[in-house]
């Protein structure tokens, strides 16, 4: 036993010495706010001390013709990647984009409650903060499995819902994921990323998860990885891992009562071609379009294409749609 002793106080005294060599520790808030939270962003607290990162661009007026769009980005993400969309969509339209609980420079939730439920109710406050009655909601990933849940509870506020490879698909195990979601969810490893999470898991994540490698670049890889490490996002992130997934059924699906655009990348490698084509037959009327050569990001990768897809089907709208979605 007293064999024993000696390499076992070795192997701690290695991983010590690991912990301290490799430890990534938090970014300093007022720096974060500086370098991602300048004009035109606000900072707006919501019901139960929340203060929510957001932005809101473009006309104003509330133009019936011109919906507002509210964008949700998905998991460990920000508002900044939507900045594609809302430099071809803000000359038209109000573009309201936040960051949402326990992302970016939101942070954490208060209460530690990172049920979808949580997010959904987000929604709902920024819109009133914003006085915003009706919109069109898209979400890519996460963002879009929130998107849907609105969609399902709150139809009367919705002129449209457009989902990006989104979330809540049944998974059918051809999924290839990218390492930084795996080690998220992996018990005990995940306690270990709230101190150690390198930039190169964060490169090589992100890298897995786009077809287009050109919007990998030095200064998005460095955003995510800053804003990963926010004081309490990675904390909140490993929560959020190891809350149940939950997924929509065919039933659930058909109760959607609002017109909805469903945009996919083909080589999506984290939610494949089959979750585009769930939700296209689940979902009544709805419209799909694929993207060939792009991955999970399709509105970073394919920005031109998207938005050319999204004006297409906002155009073709029926105005009774815009104004009432149930009429």
């Amino acid at each position: 036993m007293k064999r024993l002793i000696k390499p076992a106080l070795a192997l701690l005294a290695l991983v010590a010495i690991a912990y301290v060599l490799l430890r990534t520790p938090d970014t300093d808030p007022a720096e974060m706010r500086a370098k991602y939270g300048a004009a035109p962003s606000q900072f707006v607290e919501l019901d139960g001390g929340l203060t929510v990162h957001l932005r809101d661009e473009g006309p104003q007026d509330g133009n019936a013709d011109a919906p507002a769009i509210v964008l949700l980005h998905g998991s460990n993400a920000d508002l900044h990647a939507w900045q594609p969309w809302v430099d071809r969509l803000k000359r038209d339209y109000r573009v309201v984009r936040f960051d949402q609980i326990g992302h970016g420079l939101t942070g954490p939730a208060p209460d530690g409650d990172y049920r979808l439920s949580a997010f959904v109710e987000d929604v709902d406050q920024v819109a009133d903060h914003l006085g915003i009655e009706r919109f069109v909601l898209a979400g890519n990933s996460m963002g879009g499995a929130i998107a849907l849940s609105y969609a399902l509870e709150h139809p009367d506020r919705l002129a449209g819902l457009v989902l990006i490879d989104a979330g809540g698909a049944p998974k059918n195990g051809n999924e290839r994921g990218n390492i930084g979601f795996k080690l998220a969810a992996t018990p005990g490893i995940n306690a270990i990323m709230q101190s150690v999470t390198p930039r190169s898991l964060v490169e090589r994540s992100l890298d897995q998860s786009v077809s287009n490698k050109a919007v990998v670049t030095d200064a998005v890889v460095d955003r995510y990885w800053e804003l990963l490490r926010y004081p309490g996002n990675r904390a909140a992130t490993m929560a959020r891992f190891s809350t149940p997934r939950e997924t929509f059924d065919a039933d659930v699906l058909a109760k959607v009562d609002v017109p909805t655009l469903i945009l996919w990348g083909e080589e999506d490698a984290l939610i494949g071609l089959e979750g585009a084509q769930f939700f296209h037959r689940g979902i009544r009327g709805s419209k799909l379009v694929t993207f060939p050569g792009i991955g999970h990001l399709p509105h970073e990768e394919a920005p031109e294409a998207t938005v050319e897809a999204l004006r297409d089907w906002l155009a073709a709208m029926p105005r009774a749609a815009v104004d009432d979605p149930l009429n």
